[in-house]
């Protein structure tokens, strides 16, 4: 058989078949050829982030109980009706502000009496002693007298404090609970009639172990977590730590306080309390999720030039809620798959996806 073809302007020209096979043998490679780089597989995608240094403090995490910095039950010195009472509950009161009135009329009558004797007794005292500068008098009566003025001044200042202590009055500035007791109540020595509690600021108790005694130091900082305000922390500083540790726990009690200006936090609140050792220094951060332990190792996969996945050991320091830091095996830069590892060996080509802080997908690397 015997192909021909026409050129422009030319007569037709016969072409040997072995020579057109030749040519279409070529033409249907090289097609192949395009169409294979056109499909080549890119690999599985995986997400991926890049390592940088972050600063981070050497810290031990606790927990511990919020105390009020200080708080008290009111209760009367002396037994009587309550007359008044001068507060609102729950409200704030100042310092030495009047908050009950027990019935004091007994009081007030013995002291009205305790004044007229104290000013008989300086009478007398002062005609003794006039008396003996004119040589009339003996002093034996003139000390008598003067005796006599000190015992009902005496028996005065008595009925005047205990006067006094019909007016129940706040030690210090802060906010009233709940009252106990109403108008017109009898009320006896002792007995509770309404919380006082000093928010401004709060005190928190905990424990920490004494492994880490050298690294505790007064005024230390500290972060404070509570279920009531989640992702929300309040710092404080330790102002007390504890002589001796405990026999049984090997423990050290430390009582740091932390400011509650606004007044959110409340005594008895469960706490997570962070307690910072060492001030913030750089080092390589990564999170939790991509980590992948093995036979009692622990491993990263790291992407490797032209996006091919290298299993790297890792070394593991100071964890956090979500991250941890690597000590040994990986540097700034370097770029790890968070997700996807469970489809992935070591070797294999991925499509990255680079993820930014907050977990969306970025278009360029972090």
């Amino acid at each position: 058989m015997v192909f021909t073809y026409r050129q422009r302007g030319h007569a037709l020209k016969t072409i040997n078949p072995l020579l057109w096979g030749l040519l279409i043998a070529i033409s249907s490679l090289t097609n192949l050829a395009f169409a294979s780089e056109d499909k080549a597989p890119q690999g599985l995608p995986a997400e991926v982030i890049t390592v940088h240094l972050q600063p981070l403090d050497r810290s031990v995490r606790v927990v511990g109980n919020l105390r009020a910095n200080e708080s008290i039950q009111l209760s009367p010195e002396q037994s009587g009706r309550i007359e008044k009472v001068l507060f609102r509950e729950g409200h704030q009161v100042k310092q030495n502000e009047s908050l009950f009135l027990l019935d004091a009329a007994i009081y007030r009558a013995e002291l009205k009496a305790a004044k007229a004797r104290v000013k008989l007794s300086r009478i007398a005292y002062k005609s003794a002693a006039s008396l003996l500068k004119r040589k009339v008098g003996s002093s034996q009566e003139r000390d008598s007298t003067l005796a006599q003025l000190q015992v009902d001044q005496a028996q005065q200042e008595l009925v005047q404090a205990r006067l006094d202590k019909m007016t129940i009055k706040a030690p210090y500035a802060g906010s009233t609970g709940l009252r106990q007791v109403s108008p017109g109540d009898y009320v006896n020595i002792g007995q509770p009639l309404v919380e006082l509690t000093d928010l401004s600021s709060l005190k928190v108790d905990f424990r920490v172990p004494e492994i880490y005694l050298m690294a505790l130091q007064l005024e230390g900082e500290v972060e404070v977590e509570v279920d009531a305000f989640p992702g929300k922390f309040f710092t404080g500083e330790i102002y007390a730590i504890a002589p001796s540790a405990d026999t049984r726990s090997h423990n050290i009690q430390v009582r740091a306080r932390i400011p509650n200006p606004e007044g959110q936090l409340r005594p008895g609140l469960f706490a997570e309390i962070e307690l910072v050792l060492q001030r913030a220094k750089l080092a390589v951060v990564i999170p939790e999720q991509a980590i992948i332990p093995r036979d009692g190792a622990f491993f990263v996969m790291r992407l490797a030039e032209g996006n091919i996945v290298e299993l790297v050991a890792i070394e593991m320091g100071q964890r956090r809620p979500g991250t941890v830091q690597v000590i040994k095996g990986l540097k700034a830069d370097d770029v790890i798959i968070t997700a996807g590892q469970l489809k992935l060996r070591s070797g294999m080509p991925v499509t990255p996806i680079f993820i930014d802080g907050n977990g969306q997908a970025a278009t360029r690397k972090e």
